[in-house]
């Protein structure tokens, strides 16, 4: 293409790069790695994004739809906007108002009642502790925590201090998380907060599930499982299964349900960068 191409098309990126690194792109290769989604292909979606199980929609980068199994480019980010903001929008409400599940859900369900409740009673507690520490505060810490222990490169001893770290985590901030406001206003440190319980749950899982697969494969890459060229090694005779982990309750272990995976014609094969 030639300098003058390139500088119309991408001078900008150029130069904050050059500003970030001291290094002249146009004249030094630049340094970059791919980030672990542009290794992994999306979930199957129809025209309304919903998946194969009935209800389940998947958004943005996490179907296929726009980018198949590389999303190598900034377009990546617009696929999640337009989801978000066109398309689901429609297709959700038009699912919803399809009524799938034939039974009339009105305010006096009882599951209706009994997750009011339950949402209740926790935005209380969050708004009674009184602690010290923001719920940005929480975030934070947690989100630094899984970067290193469970992010593209993981190892057992990582994984480990995390599963050991965030419990205590979580016990700090039911002591203290400190939400200002009332729960009868638009409260954003409420939102937050009550996020974070769910964080912590989530976390807490995706540790878990990385420390159980001890294999590298898809956006699971264990330190301890490569080959000697520094490939992902791949275990699929006891990893070839699809798996859900079912929630028992904070605090109690969960429950993992397999369902082995059969290749009739393409069957999975070490990959390689080299």
């Amino acid at each position: 293409m030639g300098r003058e191409a390139v500088e119309a098309k991408y001078g900008n990126l150029f130069d904050m790069y050059q500003r970030i690194t001291d290094e002249d792109p146009y004249e030094v290769p630049m340094r970059i790695y791919p980030a672990v989604h542009y290794t992994m292909g999306g979930l199957w979606v129809d025209y309304d994004l919903q998946t194969t199980v009935p209800g389940l929609f998947a958004v943005g980068e996490a179907n296929f739809s726009d980018h198949g199994a590389n999303r190598l480019g900034a377009s990546a980010l617009m696929q999640g906007l337009a989801d978000g903001y066109f398309v689901l929008p429609a297709t959700i409400n038009d699912y919803l108002a399809r009524n799938p599940h034939q039974e009339p859900v009105t305010g006096e369900h009882p599951v209706v009642q009994e997750v009011l409740a339950e949402t209740e009673d926790r935005l209380n507690l969050l708004l009674a502790v009184g602690g010290d520490r923001t719920p940005d505060s929480f975030h934070r810490e947690l989100g630094e925590l899984m970067w290193e222990f469970c992010g593209m490169a993981r190892t057992d001893s990582g994984l480990r201090k995390a599963l050991e770290r965030i419990p205590q985590i979580r016990d700090e901030f039911w002591r203290r998380v400190k939400v200002p406001g009332t729960g009868e206003e638009f409260n954003q440190s409420l939102e937050k907060a009550n996020r974070i319980v769910d964080y912590l749950e989530l976390a807490e899982l995706m540790c878990l599930d990385a420390l159980h697969r001890a294999e590298s494969c898809g956006g699971h890459f264990r330190e301890e499982s490569q080959t000697p060229d520094g490939e992902a090694a791949r275990r699929d005779d006891e990893f070839g299964y699809a798996a859900a982990w079912e929630f028992t309750g904070t605090g109690s272990a969960p429950v993992l349900h397999k369902e082995d995976l059969v290749f009739e014609y393409v069957h999975p094969t070490q990959r390689s960068y080299a």
